[in-house]
């Protein structure tokens, strides 16, 4: 491929499906394997002065150990307030404020659960692998219009071979990351 405009319509290419695989897997750290983890939390928002914040931007979120998340507010009247967003956010727990900090002790997951879970996984995987599908035939359709404005045919055809190519390998990472994932979750 020694046309620069297929150069640069490949490098685009690999941002976006890079983009793509780090969105899901972003996506899978937010889904509860059985361990705490402070990212659980990221979708918590809290009202603060009249403005609906991000949980992190009211209080230190911690892990004490494996099955707990404590939040220690950095003022003490965000307390309730904090206690409501986590209710609100449907996580699947419930907070206890002892007036000071906030515990959340997260339940042991059942099998069912844990089902659930991976099929939550599962269409997470299928999105990321919708979006890297649609990045694949947008970049088909501009192969094709560079054909259209002088590029080769013989040029165009190796290039859509090389981006069927890269779609396989970028498919492949996300089911890489997607049977990783599941076997944390069934892991008991």
């Amino acid at each position: 491929m020694s046309d620069p405009r297929v150069k640069a319509v490949f490098d685009d290419m690999k941002v976006a499906m890079d983009k793509a695989i780090d969105h899901a897997a972003n996506e899978f750290t937010k889904i509860r394997a059985g361990k705490s983890h402070p990212s659980m939390l990221d979708s918590v928002k809290v009202e603060y002065y009249g403005e609906m914040v991000p949980l992190s931007q009211v209080g230190n979120i911690t892990t004490p150990d494996a099955r707990s998340i404590t939040v220690q507010p950095w003022e003490k009247s965000v307390l309730q307030a904090i206690e409501k967003g986590i209710v609100i956010a449907n996580l699947g727990f419930t907070p206890s404020n002892d007036g000071s900090i906030i515990r959340i002790t997260l339940p042991m997951l059942t099998e069912d659960r844990r089902k659930e879970i991976v099929k939550k996984v599962k269409a997470e995987a299928e999105s990321a692998k919708v979006a890297v599908r649609n990045i694949r035939k947008d970049v088909n359709e501009t192969i094709k219009r560079l054909q259209k404005d002088g590029l080769p045919e013989d040029e165009a055809k190796a290039a859509e071979t090389q981006v069927q190519k890269n779609t396989d390998v970028y498919i492949k990472k996300i089911e890489d990351l997607t049977a990783t994932k599941e076997a944390e979750v069934m892991h008991v």
